[in-house]
């Protein structure tokens, strides 16, 4: 009997541990998918990435994850870009948006139902002008596409005698300075099939880092003025003309960033009070008065800025500020400012047209 009772409880303890081992195994594979699971396997698609080297250009596109490169003469693009000038006059109308931030779909959502383009993603504003005030830079996973579309409707645009204003925000100078707090991780992906810093892929000799590098940072169009943030009135004081002001920005993206001359724009154009990072006309403490001697000195009636996030386009002062940062970053809804005949309207996404009043 005694053997018998011995057998069973050999039996059991047996199937104990043999249970127990197929439950170990088991949790173990768990974890394993569980750590598998965890790396993001979704094929990326990027480009394209056009390198200038010596007489040659070097297209490099990705594809699912497959890094696709081609070759051809640099004779077949064009590569070098005249600045862009600070003012224009004799806009028959204009629209203006801002901090699209890597969200194509949304952006393109918002521009063909408010007749900017149509469709096929082709310019249909005729002899309109267009301003991006800044900010296409970081946050969402289509900055690439962003950026070839404003590269094709400008062409277009000036082919039909109207203009696309590309201006440098913020996050484009973050970028082209190697600050990349900011970007999707997607292009993080693209840095390691690229080998290649994100940064670098908008270097100077690249085709997209030459072109962002002609743009303007402040511009004026009649009696109207953008800018990405702002401009204070410590800047008015320091005498600074626009152009100039356009001038020493673009010079900050070819010096290295450990020259002399770097340094002293750093401090002068990318502080607080500098025209890419001023938030200063959403402040309590800026009056009329101040405002009032902004404009008079800049020969405007009217600023139009980004950078400080809105829900929909807003008016400040009477119309003498208009603040077009709609939170498209978020991906979800935005607005685009038009300007027609001394009036202002708010472009809602859906294309229906809400005039802003004083």
């Amino acid at each position: 009997m005694n053997k018998i009772i011995s057998l069973l409880l050999f039996c059991l303890f047996a199937f104990a541990l043999i249970s127990s081992g197929k439950t170990y195994s088991r949790k173990a594979s768990e974890k394993t998918v569980f750590k598998s699971a965890r790396f993001d396997t979704i094929p990326v698609t990027d480009g394209p990435y056009v390198f200038i080297t010596g007489d040659s250009i070097i297209e490099k596109k990705i594809n699912n994850g497959v890094l696709k490169t081609q070759s051809s003469a640099l004779s077949s693009i064009k590569s070098q870009f005249d600045n862009a000038s600070s003012t224009y006059t004799n806009a028959s109308k204009i629209a203006a948006l801002s901090d699209v931030h890597g969200q194509f779909d949304l952006t393109k959502t918002i521009l063909v139902n408010n007749s900017i383009i149509d469709a096929d993603e082709n310019w249909a504003y005729g002899d309109g002008h267009l301003v991006i005030v800044g900010d296409v830079f970081d946050r969402g996973p289509k900055v690439t596409e962003l950026l070839w579309l404003i590269y094709k409707l400008e062409k277009q645009a000036e082919q039909a005698g109207g203009k696309v204003h590309y201006l440098l925000g913020n996050h484009e100078y973050m970028v082209m300075r190697n600050d990349l707090r900011y970007i999707n991780k997607k292009y993080r992906k693209t840095e390691r099939i690229l080998r290649t810093h994100y940064n670098e892929l908008y270097g100077n000799e690249t085709l997209l880092g030459r072109w962002l590098r002609s743009k303007a940072t402040i511009l004026q169009i009649d009696n109207y003025l953008f800018v990405h943030g702002g401009i204070s009135l410590d800047f008015i004081d320091s005498g600074v003309t626009i152009e100039t002001a356009n001038q020493k920005m673009r010079a900050s993206l070819l010096d290295e960033a450990t020259g002399a001359t770097w340094d002293s724009i750093y401090f002068e154009y990318n502080n607080t009070e500098s025209p890419i990072w001023y938030r200063g006309y959403f402040s309590e403490a800026f009056k009329k008065g101040e405002l009032k001697k902004i404009l008079k000195s800049l020969k405007v009636d009217h600023i139009i800025v980004g950078h400080t996030s809105q829900e929909q386009i807003e008016s400040l002062f009477n119309n003498k500020i208009l603040a077009v940062d709609t939170s498209i970053k978020n991906g979800v809804s935005g607005e685009i400012l038009f300007i027609e005949n001394g009036l202002f309207y708010r472009g809602l996404k859906n294309g229906k047209k809400v005039e802003i009043v004083k």
